[in-house]
């Protein structure tokens, strides 16, 4: 209860920036009024009360930092889920209990003190770090508090502080508990063990009548048929209005001339390029591949590789260089260009291999042409569509006769249930909007015109309810093989784990591990340098926590986390780790036990009060403030 209020006490005023001010004082520094003040009173703790406006203040702020955490305005009912309204009761409580005791033990602040936290306070410094009269009514404005109001609640959350420090400032975890947190994590253990699996105890024999009934006699529950619903349903995309049929041969021609660069595959060169520090000095090394120098030799003469000369293969529009580019894609193959300027200097370009740009023939990609195209025509005329459609329903139509005229499909599931399974069990993966689907209809009644369901940005289902098979008992008859599927499992299962049981009873009774293992046929594994909290993939988290919840040379036994197996264990040897002591925790998990004992001590100090001072709560105040 009183960890916020240990934690605002002791940040209150580093934290006072702005919004984050008001939450503070919503929480912590909500003043009690002495008895006497105007106004209704929500709790009384002895002679200090507190409002019934306060209260509300409080709630507001608690559920505006609770909406900025979620990113969504909660709601009152969400609020009363989370229980906001006795978070907030319990910290009012609490305070008032503080400011009781601080007026009993006659504790105050100075002005001169209290001048002197608020020039501290960060928030109201200007440019120069000092305090700024400006800034300070700035801050307290953007808050919407009164100058007078800041200064009488920091006063007092300055006089419950004084409480506060005196119970629990400087407090720290004792080392004989940080060793022991320090030996707890650090041990590492061997454990011996066996898997025993279901091979042990199959085949099970078949059953009797008689006992499979039974069986499903006390397991009648689980073989209830649930609720199934008969949809029928209409699915309105563009791709099922879309008629590449009514395309004509011509359209398509007329867009393939028009768009040929999409069915083209452009030419690609491999190009090669050597960049020379001056014109004259590329002009002087075309003049010798003219005289007939080889470009390789050029390439050697420049210090170079035939690797670092390669600039790639690539189509026209992807060279970065337009210059480079032209003369790349006008020289013939083999040839050297002419110099080049380019970004870095003069070049010299060799071509060494091209792929000609290769184009689809129209009669290849015509239909391709006509589905897209159509596609695209769907898409403009959807909504006149979905207004077709919902005219003719309006009209009387059936939605078979109005789908017909759109040439739409309707689609009917026979029976399907609320998580989207037919009667044979199987999940049906075909529903459109399956989720928002099968819960609208399961909302609904037979034979209504439901509103469609949207599918996307352009897209919609229309759907009805044509029958409901209610929910019922299935009887022993239809589902006889999978009661003896499911009695077979469980009587394996059972009979294994009384034969883990027997084994563990005979290590544990001093019977050698290796002779149990030569008896079953199995063979014993060691896992070295086991951790706590781990997930083992042999022994799996129920394994591990099993193996650390006995002690040196005791045995256990755990369902194995794959194929229904059972484990019997040992535990062969246990390790204390290497300098374990107090230094060994981190120092952020010392401060954090240090600040769990502290809040502890703070809430038996608020336990005492409530003891020494009588608290009175007026729920209806507390509705009342809650009702405007």
């Amino acid at each position: 209860m009183l960890n916020s209020l240990r934690s605002a006490a002791g940040t209150w005023v580093a934290k006072l920036l702005l919004i984050l001010l008001v939450l503070s004082f919503a929480i912590w520094g909500i003043s009690g009024q002495i008895a006497g003040g105007v106004g209704t009173h929500v709790v009384s703790a002895g002679d200090t009360n507190v409002s019934a406006q306060d209260y509300r203040l409080a709630y507001d702020r608690q559920i505006l930092q609770l909406s900025q955490q979620f990113g969504t305005r909660i709601t009152r009912e969400q609020a009363r889920a989370f229980g906001i309204d006795q978070q907030v009761l319990s910290q009012l409580v609490a305070g008032a209990l503080l400011d009781e005791q601080a007026r009993e033990m006659k504790l105050g602040l100075s002005r001169d003190r209290l001048a002197a936290l608020t020039a501290e306070d960060p928030a109201f410094h200007g440019p120069d770090g000092r305090f700024d009269r400006n800034q300070f009514d700035f801050v307290l404005r953007q808050a919407g508090m009164r100058p007078e109001d800041y200064l009488n609640n920091r006063e007092q959350v300055a006089v419950r502080q004084q409480i506060v420090e005196a119970v629990s400032d400087g407090l720290q975890a004792p080392d004989a508990f940080l060793r022991a947190v320090s030996l707890y994590r650090g041990e590492d253990r061997t454990v011996e063990y066996l898997t025993l699996p279901k091979t042990l105890v199959e085949p099970i024999e078949e059953p009797t009548e008689d006992v499979l009934k039974a069986y499903f006699e006390e397991n009648k529950s689980a073989y209830a048929a649930p609720e199934y619903r008969k949809i029928s349903y209409v699915k309105l995309e563009p791709e099922d209005i879309a008629d590449p049929a009514s395309i004509s041969e011509e359209q398509a021609k007329e867009y393939y001339d028009a768009n040929a660069e999409r069915y083209t595959t452009a030419e690609r060169r491999r190009i090669e390029q050597v960049v020379f520090a001056s014109e004259d000095a590329a002009r002087a090394a075309l003049e010798k591949i003219r005289s007939g120098t080889n470009f390789e030799d050029i390439v050697a003469a420049e210090g170079k590789t035939m690797n670092d000369v390669l600039l790639g293969t690539f189509e026209k529009s992807r060279v970065a260089d337009r210059a480079i580019a032209d003369a790349a894609f006008s020289v013939a193959q083999g040839e050297v260009s002419d110099v080049v300027p380019g970004a870095f200097g003069s070049i010299l370009l060799r071509v060494t291999e091209i792929t000609p740009a290769v184009a689809r023939p129209f009669g290849e990609v015509s239909q391709e042409i006509k589905d897209g195209l159509a596609l695209d025509e769907a898409h403009r005329i959807l909504l006149e569509v979905h207004d077709a459609y919902e005219d003719s329903r309006a009209g009387g139509e059936t939605m078979a006769e109005a789908a017909a005229k759109q040439r739409l499909k309707v689609v009917t599931v026979e029976a399907v249930d609320r998580s989207g399974r037919d009667p044979q069990g199987t999940i049906l993966t075909d529903l459109p909007q399956s989720n928002e689907l099968l819960a609208e209809a399961f909302e609904t009644e037979t034979g209504i015109e439901n509103p469609p369901l949207t599918i996307g940005s352009q897209g919609y289902v229309f759907y009805e309810v044509d029958g409901i098979d209610a929910a019922r008992d299935r009887t022993f008859e239809e589902v006889r093989d999978r009661v003896e599927t499911d009695w077979t499992a469980k009587e394996a299962t059972t009979r294994l784990a009384a034969k883990a049981s027997e084994t563990e009873k005979a290590i544990r009774d001093g019977k050698p591990m290796a002779d149990v293992a030569q008896e079953l046929g199995l063979e014993i594994q060691t896992k070295r340098g086991l951790k706590r909290m781990a997930d083992d993939a042999d022994l799996g988290e129920s394994g591990v926590a099993a193996a650390f919840g006995v002690a040196k040379d005791a045995t256990g036994v755990v369902s194995a986390p794959n194929e229904g197996g059972q484990i019997v264990f040992k535990v062969t040897e246990v390790f204390e780790p290497v300098g374990a002591g107090a230094e060994a925790v981190p120092e952020n998990q010392r401060n954090s036990f240090a600040t769990g004992l502290a809040n502890d001590l703070l809430d038996q100090l608020v336990a005492r009060l409530q003891g020494q001072y009588p608290v009175t709560v007026n729920q209806p105040a507390i509705d009342q403030a809650l009702s405007f």
